[in-house]
């Protein structure tokens, strides 16, 4: 298990460094960030004086190295449109999206579980086909479009929730709707799947013929089992969850990670987008060796293969 974990831990480390060389190429490539700093009127002495400073008259290479230098040791630069260091900034927004995150996840999985498992024991049913009808729409609904859906209706018609902001824990409610329907799908149908492939396994028929009841078959059996992969891809969605909450912080006016890429990108803000991209690339490697580590202690056949 340890030759496993260090397996997985050296492939992490070394996505994370192409990520950020990929980023920070792409990003020097195509944006010249003196030029977004100083502004399109500026005079040439301006730009090339805010090229010396910053030091991006150096070769690309050499920008990377020194930036991935002052990353080691915790310093992402500063931001030239916020004027705060980019580490200071990611401290006061990663917050933020983490409880959005948290409680998105949490959203997903009471619901999609449920509908997952109703929809195993009523299977081709019309209860089978509702919960079906449910993760499709799930899937299919954009998340702008159902994020005005829901201000229109429960913040400005019903007036039960606030528009937007962070301020109370109400203000959390309709963009942890929002996030947490995408990952629904996923979660009910695996769910569903793995619940009908143990409700024919030997040992459920065992349970059935020792007289034990529905409850205790359905739910400490037989979901128990069905649940291992579902372990697996909830946390890939977690990591979809805090990645793509740029649309949803934006509606809402919520000051996390997805707002502040949001507003790096407006202002051409490159030492934060380099920062941000980082990190959200950093949820994916993470929570997929996380998946990796829970699917290898759950089936030991994992560590061999």
């Amino acid at each position: 298990m340890l030759k496993f974990l260090l397996q997985r831990l050296a492939l992490a480390v070394a996505v994370a460094i192409c990520v950020s060389i990929l980023t920070f190429g792409l990003l020097g490539a195509t944006i010249d960030p003196a030029i977004a700093i100083a502004g399109e009127d500026a005079s040439a002495e301006k730009i090339q004086a805010l090229r010396e400073a910053f030091g991006y008259d150096k070769p690309l290479y050499i920008q990377y190295a020194n930036w991935f230098g002052s990353a080691l040791q915790g310093n992402l630069g500063t931001s030239p449109y916020f004027g705060l260091d980019v580490s200071k900034l990611i401290a006061d927004r990663l917050p933020v999206t983490m409880k959005l995150g948290a409680l998105a996840i949490s959203f997903a999985i009471g619901l999609g579980v449920p509908l997952g498992v109703i929809a195993a024991i009523y299977p081709n049913t019309w209860i089978d086909r509702v919960a079906l009808s449910v993760a499709v729409l799930g899937q299919a609904i954009p998340n702008f479009w159902f994020s005005l859906l829901l201000i229109i209706v429960l913040a400005v018609q019903l007036e039960l929730l606030p528009v937007s902001g962070a301020s109370t824990a109400s203000s959390y409610v309709m963009p942890m709707i929002v996030l947490g329907t995408n990952a629904v799908p996923a979660i009910m149908r695996l769910t569903r799947t793995g619940m009908l492939d143990t409700l024919q396994a030997d040992f459920i028929r065992t349970a059935w013929a020792k007289g034990l009841r529905p409850r205790q078959v359905f739910f400490k059996h037989a979901l128990r089992n069905a649940l291992i992969p579902v372990v697996a891809v909830t946390t890939i969605q977690a990591a979809h969850m805090l990645g793509g909450s740029i649309v949803v912080e934006s509606v809402f006016a919520l000051h996390g990670l997805g707002m502040l890429a949001y507003e790096s990108i407006l202002r051409s803000d490159i030492p934060t987008m380099q920062a941000v991209i980082l990190i959200f690339s950093g949820f994916f490697i993470v929570f997929s060796a996380l998946s990796d580590i829970i699917n290898a202690y759950l089936d030991p056949r994992i560590r061999v293969a």
